[in-house]
């Protein structure tokens, strides 16, 4: 049973920022030389990206949610967040 519902957006932008993380770590540790203005295309990337599959997953939640209703199916109703 799933305690709470699945995010992509989250998932996409915690994989980013921890790219980011990791760009910067390297650097720090002498395994490769890294410019400081190359974080932000991958940040302000991935949090574009990030805002754009949340949309897109909403929008399938709701139109999931609102298609159960139509059908008649209360347990559509039961899984919806207040």
């Amino acid at each position: 049973m799933l305690r709470h519902e699945f995010q992509p957006g989250r998932l996409v932008a915690g994989a980013f920022l921890t790219l980011a993380g990791v760009i910067y770590a390297g650097d720090a540790g002498g395994a490769w030389e890294t410019p400081w203005f190359v974080v932000i295309p991958v940040v302000t990337g991935g949090l574009c990206l990030a805002a754009v599959t949340g949309l897109l997953a909403r929008g399938v939640h709701r139109r999931r949610r609102t298609a159960g209703r139509a059908a008649g199916r209360p347990e559509a109703d039961a899984d919806a967040p207040t």
